[in-house]
């Protein structure tokens, strides 16, 4: 059986060097690198906080074994979350001279090892794996004659799999879904229906899903001795990273792989644990020492990504303990700046007058980011960005070597590889940027142009650099050894670096890091979401901006805005997380903030990215600093947090919830509901029509204050419930949305 942002010298771990020769293999490390890569062959734990150097602690364990133990390259799996994370895995191998050791992901490992057995076990072909279940969902829905469009489709698609990442049956769903406390578009009995439905749609379509690749891994070895006793002879040591977000699923496989062998090492970070929603759960991680007795447990505490001061935001935030927070090492740097303003036009216009700022003083473009919560928040940051004439990327959009410049770029350079034309500058830069030349690119940066246009540009010069950097690594290389290069990034998703500013949500940016971060629209209610309820739901949510915060290498922008709109009611506060890490003045968090026109305070109270001093102007500076408290009860104004802030009263005062207009609301629902063929909660659920009957909204401000509202339901039902609220017939256009 057989994209990220580029290095520089403060690179997680340490400078990057040259291989290290068979006898410095551990002394390139720090004590606790040391301790973890020289760790003996059985069970190994090493808790890798942010920007400690995971990566390479384990490249140099993984080198040591073969180098100094003498472990066959090819008896080593190391298995990783991400195609890229697998990638740059077997990239640094190869350059410390250690080729040969498997790097996958789950999946992929699981899909090789089918592909060599499945033929003997099952008497013919592995069924097709298929990587979208969206459009088998769809003929499952409508077998149920459920109606359900593409947004619910996705949410439908994410109860299936994690049912099946924690091993669920459709039968048990139900019951599993309501001791969890999941919040689904559809009772969980209609799921579980549709769970069963789309399995039946599957097998008539011969296909496997992501989730049947490993439930047929792990079977296969359970089931059949002569596959174990091949596996486990070609395998006998295995790594696993980011183990915190392993699942079920994913451990069940792992333990079929080690059957009773205990040569397994396995790296991660607790506070890094973001994935619970889809099944992942770091108590695999956790208990890694109790499950295995002789376990080898190093904790990598040096941080030698983060300055100081974000460190100490980051510490803070997972109210780390000295014994078990993070050290810096890089010099100190700016202090975090905290940034409140009136809308959120005027943060993202704040945000890009910031981003100027770096560009200006000589920051490159590809090592800063915008990062936020959901997909929807993006929007005026594109905006904003791209009216600003600079260039950006929105990460976890359409992949780079599927973007149609990119396509046609290399199949330029593939026929000029093929083709006899002599007539063709001798350098490989020059030689691509000649082919490029038919796309009407010029290695000359465009002084104007669209965002569109720009980014264009940047993906194309992106390829020419890799040109550049192909030739100063093997000088005799020519257009054929550039298209290979390419075709094997592509393949391995190693993107290559485009100089623009990355936009990502919180969860696309884990792994990646910058030289600044711009975390944005960190209002209550959008971090954590509103749909997080449980004590476990919001520290999850906690440990996601930790993970933005440590994305950071120097400098860190935490921002929110009072009001959706420009002159609407400022009724927003910052996120709750946020009350002990501001600082305080006067007996108040953020009291020196700085909002309106966009002003920003260093956690010090000194000059922030762009140099401005801590202070306070205009209307919005009054209320520079107001927490959680700027939300109060409407019958007793007294200030309200958690759960009861969602609400918007006190458990215990009386509600006025307007009789008439519930009664209004309902018979419009029932209307809505029959004519689109939808179950009447999927529109609104009674507890949002009992808040709206008691709040009685009067604009679209006030509407999504409202739990239970977001885009999707403001897009469609907006403008009926203000009608409704108003007393007018609906004014709506198809399915009551906005007119």
């Amino acid at each position: 059986m057989s994209g990220s942002p580029a290095p520089t010298a403060h690179s997680a771990g340490s400078p990057p060097s040259a291989a290290p020769a068979a006898d410095d293999l551990l002394g390139a490390l720090d004590p606790e690198q040391r301790a973890a890569a020289g760790a003996p062959l059985g069970p190994v734990c090493i808790l890798a906080g942010a920007g400690t150097g995971k990566t390479r602690t384990i490249t140099h364990r993984i080198a040591h074994m073969v180098v100094d133990r003498g472990v066959g390259p090819d008896q080593i799996l190391a298995v990783s979350f991400t195609t890229r994370a697998a990638g740059e895995l077997r990239g640094r191998l190869r350059s410390m001279g250690v080729p040969g050791v498997q790097a996958r992901t789950f999946h992929s490992a699981a899909l090789r090892q089918l592909h060599y057995f499945w033929p003997t076990v099952a008497g013919g072909p592995l069924p097709k794996p298929e990587s979208s279940k969206i459009p088998h969902m769809a003929r499952a829905a409508s077998r149920l004659r459920l109606r359900a469009e593409r947004t619910e489709l996705r949410d439908l698609t994410a109860e299936v799999e994690w049912a099946k990442a924690t091993l669920l049956s459709p039968a048990d769903y139900a019951a599993a879904a309501a001791a969890s406390g999941r919040e689904t578009a559809m009772p969980a009995d209609v799921i579980a229906r549709l769970y069963a439905a789309y399995e039946e749609v599957k097998r008539e379509a011969g296909v496997l899903d992501m989730e049947d690749l490993l439930l047929l891994t792990a079977a296969m070895i359970e089931e059949h001795s002569w596959v174990a006793t091949e596996l486990r002879a070609r395998y006998r040591h295995f790594v696993v990273d980011e183990y915190q977000d392993v699942n079920m699923l994913q451990q069940r496989v792992l333990e079929a792989w080690l059957g009773d062998r205990d040569s397994l090492c396995v790296v991660g970070d607790p506070h890094q644990t973001i994935y619970s929603f889809a099944g992942a759960s770091p108590r695999y991680l956790l208990d890694f020492a109790r499950r295995h007795q002789a376990a080898t447990v190093v904790r990598l505490v040096r941080d030698y990504r983060s300055t100081p001061q974000v460190v100490a935001l980051a510490n803070r935030l997972v109210r780390a303990s000295p014994a078990t927070g993070l050290v810096a090492v890089p010099t100190p740097g700016p202090a975090p700046v905290w940034l409140e303003c009136d809308s959120e036009p005027d943060e993202a216009a704040a945000v890009v007058s910031r981003i100027r700022t770096l560009l200006n003083r000589g920051t490159p473009a590809s090592r800063i980011a915008v990062l936020y919560r959901t997909n929807a928040q993006s929007e005026a940051y594109e905006a904003a960005i791209g009216a600003g004439g600079i260039a950006y990327l929105v990460r976890g959009g359409e992949k780079f070597f599927a973007r149609a410049e990119v396509v046609k770029a290399m199949q330029l350079l593939r026929g000029a590889v093929r083709s006899a034309d002599t007539d063709r500058p001798e350098g490989l830069a020059d030689a691509v940027a000649d082919a490029l030349g038919a796309l009407n690119w010029n290695p000359r940066t465009p002084a104007t142009g669209s965002g569109a246009e720009r980014e264009r540009w940047e993906n194309l010069a992106a390829l020419h650099r890799l040109a550049e950097d192909l030739a100063a690594r093997s000088p005799q290389a020519g257009l054929a050894e550039f298209v290979a290069e390419l075709a094997d990034r592509a393949a391995h998703e190693h993107l290559p670096t485009v100089e623009g500013v990355t936009l990502s949500t919180l969860h696309a940016a884990k792994g990646l890091e910058w030289d600044a971060v711009f975390l944005v629209g960190l209002t209550e209610g959008t971090l954590p979401l509103v749909h997080a309820r449980t004590p476990e739901q919001v520290e999850e949510e906690r440990r996601l901006l930790y993970v933005g915060v440590t994305r950071a290498r120097t400098h860190l922008v935490l921002s929110w805005s009072l009001a959706r709109a420009p002159g609407g009611r400022r009724v927003r506060g910052p996120s709750r997380f946020l009350d002990d890490l501001r600082p305080v003045r006067g007996g108040r968090p953020g009291a020196g903030g700085v909002s309106g026109a966009g002003r920003g305070l260093g956690a010090s109270g000194g000059p922030g990215v762009d140099g401005d001093e801590g202070g306070r102007s205009g209307a919005a500076g009054r209320s520079a600093g107001r927490g959680r408290s700027a939300v109060r009860c409407r019958v007793c104004g007294c200030a309200l947090t958690g759960p009861q802030a969602r609400a918007g009263h006190c458990d215990g005062c009386p509600v006025d919830v307007d009789a008439a207009l519930y009664e209004r609301l309902r018979a419009w629902r029932a209307t809505t509901a029959r004519e689109l063929r939808l179950p009447v909660f999927v529109i609104y659920t009674d507890a949002t029509l009992r808040a709206i009957a008691e709040s009685r909204p009067a604009s679209v401000a006030e509407l999504v204050r409202i739990p239970g509202i977001g885009q999707a339901k403001l897009d469609r039902y907006g403008q009926a419930t203000l009608d409704l609220v108003a007393g007018r017939t609906p004014r709506t256009g198809p399915e009551g949305t906005l007119s």
